[in-house]
């Protein structure tokens, strides 16, 4: 009886950690992390998938609009194989809203973490550079990325359409048009597909009512919230779906016609108060290089 309990005891407390296991089998970095003496990383406790690189003493700061967090590790390996001279290179990607803010204020809090860098490059769309005009002094495009509709592989909702999105029965992840910029380009798309009806569904009834999420960092919560099995579609960028499945999470992308889509001009600016000018036009340069298109284009970014 004792070696049945205790049995019965082991059972129970390998099935609690199997599943605590499986709350955070999708949690970011999804990237592979920078080689480390000691790697601490604790899913959902100690996690900063968006702070990358060298964080002290940086020879060159980037804040890279959000959702390009994937081309991080393969831009950066190739930039410094050509430019060996730059070894401490931080990056961030967190929403190109909250990129402003902290550039505009000088610094930012995560957890209780203060960050004062000030960036060398900032990337992000056409109208937040140009909203920002006056703190570059050079600004380039570098690539291109339209719309589509992130939903769980086999699609169980059958989601077809952004129409479809104001059914009751569907949750949506939508990010938070207040510091998201993609997320004024959706509401352009729910306007084109079903006017201001639709738009007004989405993101004032089904906010209301809880249908309707909104984000504070669209480029992993509308991924975790699909994965997680928490929404049922999530409006995202085309780059974002080629990465998830390229990275073997179970997910699908549902094409949203040309006649309803955005597409999304980047720019990469250098700041007048760029601490390290000189590494920020070779980044510049690199930018602009065959091997740096050739790593949007894997991502499902285009360049032409």
């Amino acid at each position: 009886m004792k070696n049945f309990l205790l049995l019965g005891l082991t059972t129970a407390l390998l099935g609690v950690q199997e599943i605590k296991a499986q709350e955070h089998l999708f949690d970011p970095p999804w990237n592979s992390p920078p080689e480390s003496a000691l790697n601490f990383t604790v899913p959902g406790i100690d996690n900063i998938p968006d702070l990358y690189g060298d964080i002290e003493n940086p020879q060159l700061t980037i804040f890279f609009a959000g959702n390009q967090f994937m081309v991080v590790d393969d831009l950066l390996a190739s930039f410094k194989k050509e430019y060996p001279q730059y070894e401490r290179i931080f990056v961030e990607t967190l929403p190109p809203g909250i990129l402003a803010k902290q550039i505009k204020g000088g610094s930012i809090t995560i957890g209780n973490l203060r960050i004062t860098h000030q960036p060398d490059i900032y990337t992000a769309s056409k109208r937040a550079i140009n909203e920002m005009a006056d703190y570059f002094s050079h600004t380039q495009v570098y690539c291109y990325n339209n719309i589509c509709l992130m939903v769980p592989k086999g699609n169980p909702a059958n989601i077809s359409t952004l129409n479809d999105l104001g059914k009751e029965n569907i949750r949506i992840s939508m990010p938070n048009p207040l510091w998201e910029g993609i997320g004024e380009q959706i509401k352009a798309s729910y306007k084109k597909a079903g006017g201001e009806q639709l738009v007004k569904k989405i993101m004032e009834d089904k906010v209301n009512d809880g249908s309707t999420y909104l984000t504070k960092i669209h480029h992993r919560e509308s991924p975790m919230r699909v994965l997680y099995g928490q929404a049922d579609a999530a409006p995202v960028w085309s780059s974002e779906v080629v990465y998830q499945k390229l990275i073997g999470h179970p997910v699908e992308g549902i094409i949203i016609p040309d006649a309803q889509n955005t597409t999304a001009t980047y720019v990469a600016a250098k700041l007048k108060t760029a601490p390290h000018a000189q590494a920020a036009d070779d980044f510049l340069k690199f930018m602009d290089s065959a091997t740096a298109k050739d790593i949007y284009k894997k991502y499902g970014f285009t360049v032409d």
